[in-house]
């Protein structure tokens, strides 16, 4: 059975939430699947209420149910021991201590998305790999307090991991990397925008370790060059959605390397070099090769021209690409100089 909080004739509006979901609950017992993103007025007592009738629920989305402390997982550990999936993105009030009441009871957890839970540190994830030997999916993009001790420690007690979001971990080095190839080979989703300490030497043993990755978003990874790309070619032909945007150190060089490998010539469907400043329109004639190519991204690429990918285009011709040209702005000159000329965003 699944239940969603847009399901209309489900939901009495003129009825308090609380009420009703209690009522829900008591009376909806085989209850599976569980949606109340964006109920913001939910409290500790829903959660208390599904533990105490809704046992069998595997899927449960509390995204954004701001008042809900740790009470909340501590009740739904005890009567709802057959979790799988349980999304508790931006629930801020939620602390290492909350995630150890989660854990010692939803034990198959395979799904635990704590986007935002900004309060979060390394301790959580000491005590999710500490229970959580199935867990597949994890999100913790901008738990800020995150650092490699704690992804060390997450991914020698989690091997079967195939999706990590780490965005907006700011302090995250290399050892988070170099953790997640030596104990993480099923790796197919890596998310690591703005880890901006991140470099070749860690993904290059990523790469030749994890040969399953099929996406990754590197933007902000702003000291990796074109030795990473030349490594994902290489190893992880299956890649095929990759975000390199405001990686500056990229060069056309490395596109080629990507444009040339199996991924590229097989898989590569989306590729954002937005803020990429040191691409022309050669990349472009080398992303000619990549024939399943379905979006660019070239934002303030300003050596790309429109005519070099009004030429990748004849040759792509369901490619997708979305640019920035910006206003061209002439020098100074007496008596004022001619006409600003501005070049507008434009979708190709």
């Amino acid at each position: 059975m699944v239940f969603s909080n847009n399901d209309e004739g489900l939901i009495n509006k003129k009825l308090p939430k609380e009420l009703l979901l209690r009522t829900f609950a008591q009376n909806c017992r085989n209850i599976e699947h569980l949606n109340l993103n964006g109920c913001t007025k939910i409290t500790d007592s829903t959660c208390y209420s599904l533990s105490r009738f809704c046992s069998k629920l595997k899927h449960l989305d509390l995204t954004s149910c701001v008042s809900i402390t740790n009470s909340s997982l501590k009740g739904i550990s005890e009567g709802c021991r057959h979790l799988e999936y349980l999304n508790l993105s931006w629930c801020d009030q939620i602390t290492k201590d909350g995630v150890e009441a989660l854990v010692r009871g939803c034990r198959g957890l395979r799904a635990l998305l704590l986007r935002g839970c900004t309060q979060l540190e390394d301790e959580a994830l000491k005590h999710i790999q500490n229970y959580c030997h199935e867990l597949v999916s994890l999100n913790l993009q901008s738990c800020s307090r995150v650092t490699d001790d704690g992804v060390v420690q997450l991914c020698r007690g989690c091997p079967r991991l195939q999706a990590l979001c780490l965005s907006g971990c700011g302090s995250l080095t290399d050892a988070s990397l170099t953790a997640l190839a030596l104990n993480c080979p099923r790796l197919q989703i890596l998310e690591a925008a703005r880890c901006s300490h991140l470099t070749d030497a860690g993904f290059t043993l990523l790469a030749r370790n994890c040969h399953d990755l099929e996406k990754m978003d590197l933007e902000e990874c702003i000291l990796i060059t074109d030795r990473t790309l030349t490594q994902l070619s290489i190893h992880c032909p299956k890649l095929q959605a990759l975000s390199l945007s405001h990686c500056e150190l990229i060069t056309d060089d490395g596109i080629l390397h990507l444009s040339n490998s199996p991924c590229g010539h097989e898989r590569l469907r989306v590729l954002e070099l937005d803020n990429c400043l040191l691409i022309t329109d050669v990349a472009l004639e080398h992303l000619e090769h990549c024939r399943g190519l379905e979006r660019l991204e070239l934002y303030d690429c300003q050596q790309v021209t429109r005519a070099g990918i009004k030429r990748m285009r004849a040759q792509l011709p369901h490619v997708r690409v979305h640019a920035y040209f910006a206003p061209v702005t002439p020098p100074t000159a007496a008596g004022g100089g001619g006409p600003r000329l501005c070049r507008c965003c434009v979708i190709l």
